[in-house]
């Protein structure tokens, strides 16, 4: 009977229910008031370029793309990323082009790191890719360990290889954040998985020191930590950015300025499209704007780990939890750093921030959240 369910479960003949109204109802919201709020960040700028709303057509082709991804990926059977060829694909195309990426020449060099690689005129990161490679690396891995995760040596240890690789090939870009995220994530699965807190409070202690100690060996970094602590003393260097960024929240007050009214974007806040448009929801739509989006995402993060915790299949559930932690992560961190109680990092804003590659790859991923939710498979791994 289980190996029946198994073979239904890779061929798709598996019974199915509705897509998860509340999770397409929360993503809708999130890519409407993203295309608003882009819109608002970009239309002084690109208006100079000949086409006001060149940004947002950038936006709604990636939108467009990612809808097509998240169709193809909600209708294959999410057990189908458990098998070992795929992860292996997926992974072994994730260290090609991350080495790719940080060689002189071929990797797109842009404010001081080596982040994009460009084919036929278009830019993508790579690590979005590995991110969603080692998500579905750790659920199935942490399937077939089972309860050997509770032991540190060779539990815990040996499944973060892989992640601590990806961590490592990320940040030569230098790219601190997002090789963050990807460890962050990874430690946030195992303790789904039922790790011990004492075995993933070491490792978190262990990594805490290993990131103080990197973003202090290097100037630049070191420059960077130090001005998030007082922004406005170091406005003409490392702390200009995060001080416009703080300047736009206090001109929205509560209420915000009204759309396309706040006044940082006009060449004072660097990219108000990208890593930063946080900023331009608060200035444009105040606190309460604010409130609105952190409670858009916090709504989404409810929505996917609700979809986890009713999936009874053991992969399913971790790596909807995967997914979900993936981008909920993202988000939090970003806004984190944009309301300056984190240091200034190059992470964008999901479903916010330009960028039609990674939109299209979080959609994507989202499909794959929406086949584990219409899932009606009972059993248990």
């Amino acid at each position: 009977m289980l190996e029946t369910q198994k073979k239904s479960a890779l061929t798709g003949r598996t019974k199915r229910g509705p897509v998860d109204g509340t999770l397409a109802v929360i993503l809708l919201l999130l890519l409407l008031t993203g295309l608003l709020v882009l819109f608002s960040a970009t239309y002084y700028t690109a208006q100079d370029q000949g086409d006001p709303l060149g940004e947002v057509k950038k936006q709604l082709l990636g939108i467009g793309l990612g809808t097509v991804a998240m169709l193809v990926t909600s209708r294959i059977p999410y057990r189908f990323w458990q098998d070992t060829w795929v992860i292996v694909g997926g992974l072994g195309l994730s260290v090609v082009l991350l080495v790719l990426v940080i060689i002189p020449g071929v990797g797109v060099y842009l404010n001081g790191s080596r982040r994009w690689l460009s084919l036929g005129g278009i830019s993508f990161q790579p690590s979005e890719i590995a991110k969603m490679a080692v998500v579905m690396y750790m659920a199935a891995t942490l399937t077939y360990r089972g309860k050997g995760i509770r032991f540190l040596f060779r539990g815990i240890l040996p499944v973060l290889v892989v992640p601590g690789f990806m961590f490592l090939l990320i940040l030569e870009q230098p790219n601190l954040s997002t090789a963050g995220s990807i460890l962050i994530v990874s430690l946030m699965m195992i303790l789904m998985a039922g790790a011990r807190w004492k075995h993933l409070s070491l490792l978190g202690v262990a990594g805490m020191c290993l990131g103080a100690f990197y973003a202090w060996s290097a100037p630049y970094r070191r420059e960077r930590l130090l001005s998030f602590t007082d922004p406005f003393a170091k406005m003409s260097d490392e702390g200009y950015q995060l001080a416009q960024s703080l300047i736009a929240f206090g001109s929205g007050g509560l209420f915000g300025m009204g759309l396309g009214q706040g006044r940082q974007k006009y060449a004072y806040l660097p990219y108000p499209e990208s890593d930063f448009i946080f900023a331009i929801v608060g200035e444009d739509f105040g606190l309460l704007g604010c409130i609105a989006v952190a409670a858009l995402f916090a709504a989404f993060t409810l929505a996917g780990m609700r979809i986890a915790v009713n999936c009874r299949d053991k992969f399913g559930c971790l790596l909807a939890a995967g997914i979900t932690c993936n981008i909920a992560v993202q988000a939090f961190l970003n806004m984190g750093v944009v309301v300056g109680i984190l240091p200034t990092t190059g992470l964008p804003l999901p479903f916010f921030s330009a960028g039609g590659t990674s939109i299209s790859i979080t959609m994507a991923a989202v499909g794959i959240l929406m086949n584990i939710s219409r899932s009606s498979e009972l059993m248990t791994t």
